[in-house]
């Protein structure tokens, strides 16, 4: 809502353009025609996701993620798609027939669906992200077999299934994740038969030991951003490294080891001076160093 009626009358003098104007919060980057148009956090959220989604079962050549890509998953219906915030696949090449950078995720060339799928709540997606807009209904997992091995229901009306159905009934992603950084909530899904089951979190913290990795709520900085993130954490519980940390690590670890060698160097030094300075006293003593040492 508008802080004041517009246009807003002048006063003398003129109030600036900050306070008269629209702000942020009045002109977001969604729209009711298309809603959940990314704004920042929905940049800096998923690369955050990608750089820290390490399952150690698994080679990077064989790890993808994706974010605001399209997600094909209905042969029968080419043209549909949904556009996941944040998807992670294993047992996949890296690359599309490990030769090229990905356009698109279609998941009847690919032969593998995403295992993870996280959704970032816009004021104008939550109902579709939590399936609490409308009251369709998809068939029960075994009532329908595409040649492929994938659920895929007929929607009603012939229209594109929504996500949380496409997630669950057609793609069968083993874990459907949501947050909101409005209320900094984190919801987890996993899919028990036939249907997605909510998890109760310790910590907003899901462990998923299929990739034995774990994703869970942290507190810290990212690109100069502080506040609580979305990020990926081993079976130890530390928290998965981003390049920029691994690098920073390498660094301090580097600087370590020159401070060791630094150290030893002085310490060597120090004791050849000490030694020199003997071998000095038992000269002015009349004694033969060389006779002294080798006795």
């Amino acid at each position: 809502m508008f802080p004041f009626k517009y246009p807003v009358p002048q006063t003398q003098p003129p109030r600036s353009p900050r306070e008269t104007l629209p702000t942020m919060y009045d002109l977001p980057s969604e729209n009711a025609e298309e809603a959940g148009l990314p704004d920042e956090f929905h940049g800096l959220q998923p690369q955050l996701l990608s750089y820290t989604f390490r399952p150690s079962s698994y080679l990077a050549s064989q790890i993808f993620s994706g974010a605001d890509m399209n997600l094909y998953y209905d042969a029968r219906h080419p043209l549909w798609y949904k556009r996941p915030d944040w998807f992670g696949v294993v047992g996949v090449s890296r690359l599309y027939d490990e030769v090229d950078m990905r356009l698109s995720y279609v998941v009847w060339q690919e032969g593998i669906n995403p295992f993870v799928v996280v959704e970032l709540v816009s004021p104008g997606t939550e109902k579709e992200d939590l399936r609490e807009n409308d009251g369709r209904e998809l068939p029960a997992a075994s009532d329908s077999l595409a040649g492929n091995g994938h659920i895929n229901p007929e929607p009603k009306d012939d229209k594109p299934a929504r996500k949380w159905d496409v997630y669950e009934q057609i793609l069968r992603v083993p874990y459907y994740v949501v947050f909101s950084r409005y209320t900094n909530r984190m919801r987890a899904f996993k899919l028990e038969g036939a249907h997605y089951q909510e998890l109760e979190l310790s910590d907003s913290r899901v462990w998923m030991p299929e990739i034995d990795l774990g994703l869970g709520l942290w507190q810290g900085e990212y690109l100069g951003v502080d506040r609580l993130w979305l990020r990926w954490y081993d079976s130890e519980g530390n928290w998965i490294p981003t390049p920029e940390e691994r690098a920073e690590h390498e660094q301090q670890r580097a600087e370590h080891e020159q401070q060791r060698a630094d150290q030893e160097q002085e310490r060597a030094e120090l004791a050849e001076a000490r030694l020199e300075f003997l071998m000095q006293r038992l000269r002015e003593s009349g004694i033969d160093p060389d006779r002294f040492l080798n006795s």
